[in-house]
């Protein structure tokens, strides 16, 4: 009964810590989405470029293309390659490219949880919770749907990942193609066609059995490029 009763207990603490740093992860978004909302209202110049996302995390290399996708684009239109004056653009695996006639219009870093819960004795994906950043700068939000949303002019872009568009890792959730299903606003995501996840780190669901109810937030890090038709 003892054993039990301290079982039962651990388990209550470590459910507690875990909604904590979730609740925590929440309230440092939605105080960046407040504080872009201000920025836009007042007239700040502080736009979502292009330039490529700091590597603060640790990227993971990913495969290398097997093509350029135009016969001329720039280097910022590639899906590889780097981007003059910005760190260097991850290349991505030939099964998450994106179709010709688009060109990449930002790329961000994004660094947070993957939250799971549990159903059926069994760990699902609940939503990502993450923040997008630009170099040093936070530039967006990233939540369920999925849906990004720019902190600093507004826009959003929803969309759903292709299917037979991923590459799967051992350590780490799979790379993905995700087609847009609806934009909003007339900034950054405003026009976004297609979102490629590279260069995954984490965020897998854990191991074993789990009791219903249970949630857990496991942490991550992926390169987001975004494109928009030519």
């Amino acid at each position: 009964m003892h054993l039990t009763s301290a079982r039962h207990r651990m388990a209550g603490l470590d459910q507690a810590g875990t909604m904590k740093r979730i609740s925590l992860a929440l309230a440092a978004g939605s105080m960046i989405l407040l504080g872009g909302a201000t920025a836009c209202s007042s007239g700040s110049s502080d736009g979502a470029g292009q330039g490529g996302a700091a590597n603060a995390a640790g990227s993971q290399a990913a495969p290398a293309q097997t093509g350029a996708q135009s016969s001329t684009p720039s280097a910022a239109d590639t899906q590889g390659g780097a981007q003059a004056g910005s760190p260097e653009i991850v290349e991505a695996p030939a099964a998450v490219q994106v179709p010709p006639g688009n060109k990449r219009v930002a790329n961000f870093r994004g660094e947070g949880v993957q939250i799971y819960g549990c159903t059926d004795g069994a760990w699902k994906l609940i939503k990502p919770s993450a923040i997008m950043t630009e170099g040093t700068k936070s530039v967006a939000l990233h939540d369920a749907g999925p849906i990004w949303t720019s902190t600093v002019d507004g826009s959003t872009v929803a969309a759903t990942a292709v299917p037979g568009k991923a590459v799967q890792h051992t350590d780490a959730i799979p790379e993905i193609l995700l087609k847009s299903d609806k934009d909003t606003g007339k900034g950054v995501f405003g026009t976004v066609t297609y979102i490629q996840r590279l260069a995954t780190k984490g965020g897998l669901a854990p191991t074993g059995a789990c009791n219903a109810g249970d949630v857990t937030a496991t942490p991550y890090s992926a390169e987001y490029a975004f494109w928009a038709a030519n």
